[in-house]
């Protein structure tokens, strides 16, 4: 069970992008995150004929390291880190450790 799952709301806490926030498209197993929007960088790419692709200068994004962001909060309009707890019937939940609010509501 990840701390920061796929479709997670999440904020940059470091880097070029600091401060912006998006949503996980894909979690890695090496402890990355790729991020709609976020750490964008130049690709060039050559045409292909066969498959039909234009070549070009393409925006792609790039992966970040898991510990640089942070999942937002919405109630405290912050980021803040996440930690399990177990619920009374004995199901593993993840909060948010500031506040104890539970983050899959």
């Amino acid at each position: 069970m990840n701390k920061i799952r796929k479709g997670d709301e999440i904020i940059i806490k470091t880097g070029k992008d600091k401060g912006r926030r998006g949503t996980v498209l894909q979690v890695f197993e090496d402890g990355r995150v790729l991020v709609e929007g976020v750490n964008i960088a130049k690709k060039h790419v050559k045409p292909n004929p066969n498959a039909g692709e234009q070549g070009g200068i393409k925006d792609q994004a790039m992966p970040f390291d898991i510990s640089n962001v942070l999942v937002f909060n919405p109630k405290a309009k912050k980021g803040e880190r996440v930690g399990f707890r177990i619920d009374d019937d004995g199901a593993k939940i993840r909060v948010f450790r500031g506040s104890g609010e539970v983050v899959d509501i």
